[in-house]
């Protein structure tokens, strides 16, 4: 990843911070900006910020200070001057940006009937860059399978740990094959994170043998998958609904291997989840995949079975 890829998105006074910033952009993870507040940035140690040179300080009141022009024309540069033609992103409350870069957004909801219908007085975003890590998933890979047959697999991690960059990579392998003969994933992309489409042509490596189904909601997408792909695997990032959790379960049932992610800080902790509980207690994933930040700025991995019992560990 280059400067370039982003900087254009920003207003013009934080775009001549970054570019007089000598920091090592590849370590950033995310770029905040509220208004009124220090510029932030995150690089796996907390929140540090930006000064007006572009030096990076530990001290925020040496920071450059957002304002809500900023904010404004940021909005305009990521939206293309065209805000109002990403209703349905508002909705989510981000925008997905190429290289599958994510822009959250955070203000005053439009609530209608219980539901969020979208946002406005946008004052606070969260650029979070996204990445590939070729080869991050090499440790993990040899517990996914018995045999030849991949098994249904979950991945377990609170945010900002790189779960999704480590779906990519396992998607990537088992696609591509190796060890094990080449598999046809099929993935659905609802926030085109994982692929980075661009008209419909994924900018990620997702291996040879990957099809992508972008921009849909996940439990209509697995289902659309099923019925014209034929895949052997399913992949989802961030599964969570009782609509998403049927649909892999109705994949599973079709003879299709399960591969997704979920929020959470371990098994125990999907075991409280009403929603997860269910899957967790009858063993539908074969394996899980625990991430943890065991100290600052080490990620850690944790293999199951479906029993929870220890299968591996190591660190990304």
């Amino acid at each position: 990843m280059k400067k370039e890829e982003l900087i254009c998105i920003f207003g013009r006074k934080i775009r001549s911070i970054l570019e007089r910033s000598a920091a090592d952009f590849l370590h950033f993870e995310e770029i905040r900006l509220r208004t009124g507040q220090p510029l932030c940035i995150c690089r796996g140690r907390g929140e540090e910020y930006l000064t007006s040179s572009g030096r990076i300080s530990g001290n925020w009141r040496e920071a450059y200070v957002v304002t809500a022009a900023d904010i404004r024309e940021t909005l305009e540069f990521v939206s293309h001057y065209s805000l109002y033609a990403f209703e349905e992103e508002l909705r989510q409350g981000f925008i997905t940006i190429p290289g599958g870069h994510r822009v959250g957004l955070a203000g005053k909801a439009v609530v209608s009937g219980g539901e969020i219908r979208g946002l406005k007085y946008i004052s606070f975003l969260n650029v979070r860059l996204a990445r590939q890590v070729p080869g991050c998933a090499d440790g993990v890979l040899p517990y996914l399978w018995k045999g030849d047959r991949f098994c249904h697999t979950l991945i377990v991690s609170p945010p900002r740990l790189g779960k999704t960059t480590l779906l990519r990579d396992i998607i990537r392998q088992i696609s591509d094959g190796g060890v094990h003969p080449p598999q046809t994933v099929g993935v659905v992309d609802e926030r085109s994170e994982l692929g980075a489409c661009s008209s419909g042509i994924p900018q990620n490596d997702l291996g040879k043998h990957t099809d992508v189904l972008d921009g849909c909601p996940k439990a209509a997408g697995i289902l659309m998958l099923l019925r014209t792909m034929s895949p052997r695997i399913i992949a989802v990032d961030e599964v969570g609904t009782q609509a998403d959790l049927e649909a892999l379960s109705y994949g599973l049932h079709c003879g299709c291997g399960i591969l997704a992610t979920v929020h959470g800080n371990s098994l125990e902790d999907l075991r409280r989840k009403p929603v997860l509980c269910h899957l967790v207690e009858e063993g539908i994933f074969e394996r899980y995949l625990i991430l943890s930040a065991k100290k600052e700025g080490d990620v850690f991995w944790e293999a199951l079975d479906e029993g929870g019992r220890r299968l591996g560990e190591g660190r990304r």
